[in-house]
């Protein structure tokens, strides 16, 4: 059985970092891609970045870009998402998911493509 689990959420105010780690379990990961979505109270879950395990490819949401870098780790089977001058408007659960899909030049946005989801982490993100 595929497990995601996520780490590294915290409350922090605007402008700082925080880096979300999310590890993989139970399966193989060579052809798979990884990604992030985030769910805020009241909101559906939106894509953040996602990351294809074999090409290496990333693909991130435009309110995102710039500011959060997806990376993977293949030896450790671990995806980080490093986030850079947050807004209170990043405040959300986060959740990290696995698409084995296969070998994607571009990983998928949709969250339906996903198989696998992890619990979520919580970031806020103060004014």
């Amino acid at each position: 059985q595929v497990q995601l689990v996520e780490s590294g959420g915290g409350l922090v105010q605007a402008g700082d970092s925080l880096r979300l780690s999310c590890a993989a379990s139970g399966g193989t990961f060579s052809s798979v891609a990884m990604g992030w979505f985030r769910q805020a109270p009241g909101k559906e879950r939106e894509f953040v970045a996602a990351i294809s395990f074999s090409s290496g490819e990333t693909y991130y949401a435009f309110s995102v870009r710039g500011r959060f870098t997806i990376s993977k780790d293949n030896a450790k089977n671990t995806v980080t998402l490093q986030m850079d001058s947050l807004k209170p408007e990043d405040t959300a659960v986060y959740f990290c998911a696995v698409d084995y899909g296969g070998d994607y030049l571009i990983p998928p946005s949709l969250a339906y493509e996903y198989d696998y989801w992890g619990q979520g982490t919580q970031v806020t993100v103060s004014s």
